[in-house]
């Protein structure tokens, strides 16, 4: 998935997408500890990202995507970091039709 999918970046997150493999797309997400130590912030952050991905979800069926957290977020900037989520999930969406 990492070596042959469409890559989209942004600050703090980086979306990485490809055909889905089954007839439904799975979607797949990395928070790593270094990012965001705490295991609250990285649950807060998952929840937020799985509600934009639960509302654009009939034309991201087509998909299989993986959301990864590529920079540190402090918990403060959790919400940014969702906005920039919801962003480049609409550009994927916006790119494939």
């Amino acid at each position: 998935m990492f070596a042959a999918g469409r890559r989209l970046d942004g600050r703090y997150l980086q979306l990485v997408a490809a055909p889905a493999a089954q007839s439904i797309g799975r979607i797949g997400y990395v928070i790593g500890r270094k990012a965001m130590p705490r295991a609250v912030d990285r649950n807060r952050l998952r929840r937020r990202l799985r509600e934009i991905v639960r509302a654009a979800r009939p034309p991201l069926d087509a998909f299989d995507v993986i959301v990864r957290v590529k920079s540190p977020v402090a918990p403060a900037e959790v919400a940014l970091a969702a906005a920039e989520g919801a962003r480049l999930v609409q550009k994927l969406l916006g790119a494939a039709a």
